[in-house]
């Protein structure tokens, strides 16, 4: 990991563990106030604690202009950041999304929507709905290697992030603690439940937290849709199309709302901020991912509608290129950061349960 971004991170933080001012503000601070000297694991377990609220900044009396010049916020997110980028697999792919996150996202969405138009061109399905433009066998051959990749490339990132921070072996009750605080995201609440700092220095607000639970809930529901859709076709040999009363249905449709009302959120939200408080060089690839996972909501939304149209085959190519995409360019994304959100979280209980 880059030494300056560790050298900012530290000296910040040993600032903020002689004040104490922020003590009850997040999880970042009882874990920062445990410590006496910070290792580079302890401080990449701080800044994947950070959840870039922001509180802590306009209640520090140790910013800019004084001397000490403290910005924690964008310290942590800064080798947070980085922290992601060393421990990725491979390295190189996830710089590059980082530095040009919207045109990769872009010209990877176009390049898969032109290979399906290609399959389809060469291979009629025959089948019936979305399968007469594209066959279940053609597709399950093409996703299913793109879905397991992201979860042998953030395997071995989450291993890498656990010996760097010096994890040890996990109990039920360590995965009970991080699975409910990123539940209902209380790190997102603020010191005192009031939310976040986010958009406006004097405006305490829940709408990042509640537009971060859209996109997280909004997924979980497209997923348990995939899910319970793959059951049926395998395992009841009830193959797709389905109804809008089914399961399958009823659960993607709602999941695509919350995902592309709170991915619009979340982009609102990022455009009202204050660069200067989170990571410098970040704003591109996370403008890219937000923007890829809102248009495989909508671009599946829009499917549906316009299901019986003329303009199917057109738009469910360029569905299925934006979902390959994302499946794809998941380890190198924010993405990956529920991930790592949730091991810092499993770590931090450890804390917990060894100071007990």
């Amino acid at each position: 990991m880059q030494t300056d971004f560790l050298f900012e991170a530290r000296r910040q933080a040993e600032i903020c563990n002689a004040c104490r001012y922020c003590e009850g503000y997040c999880s970042v601070f009882p874990a920062l106030h445990a410590e006496r000297a910070f290792s580079d694991g302890d401080l990449t377990q701080l800044a994947n604690l950070c959840h870039n609220c922001r509180g802590c900044y306009y209640a520090c009396q140790y910013t800019a202009p004084h001397e000490f010049d403290l910005n924690l916020p964008q310290a942590l997110a800064n080798l947070r950041q980085d922290s992601w980028e060393e421990f990725a697999y491979p390295q190189a792919a996830a710089r590059a999304f980082q530095k040009s996150g919207g045109l990769i996202a872009i010209a990877t969405v176009v390049g898969f929507a032109l290979l399906f138009w290609a399959v389809r061109a060469l291979a009629a399905s025959g089948g019936e709905g979305f399968y007469a433009v594209l066959s279940h066998g053609a597709m399950v051959a093409i996703f299913l290697p793109a879905f397991l990749f992201p979860l042998a490339s953030i395997s071995v990132s989450l291993r890498r992030y656990w010996r760097a921070t010096g994890g040890t072996r996990v109990t039920l009750g360590d995965i009970r603690h991080a699975f409910g605080a990123a539940a209902n995201m209380r790190n997102l609440a603020g010191g005192h439940g009031d939310g976040c700092n986010f958009e406006d220095e004097d405006r305490f607000s829940q709408a990042r937290r509640m537009a971060h639970q859209a996109v997280m809930y909004g997924f979980l529901l497209c997923f348990a849709s995939t899910s319970v859709g793959t059951f049926m076709h395998y395992f009841l040999s009830m193959p797709a199309p389905y109804g809008l009363f089914s399961l399958p249905k009823l659960l993607g449709l709602s999941g695509g709302v919350l995902l592309v009302l709170g991915c619009a959120e979340v982009i609102r939200l990022k455009l009202r901020s204050d660069r200067h408080l989170g990571a410098s060089n970040a704003w591109g690839g996370e403008i890219g991912f937000i923007g890829l996972l809102g248009f495989v909501a909508l671009s599946g939304l829009m499917l549906y509608g316009l299901g019986q149209s003329s303009v199917m085959p057109a738009l469910l190519v360029l569905h299925l290129g934006a979902v390959l995409a994302f499946f794809l360019l998941t380890p190198f994304t924010k993405m990956a950061h529920g991930f790592f959100r949730l091991a810092a979280l499993t770590r931090d209980a450890q804390r917990i349960r060894g100071a007990a």
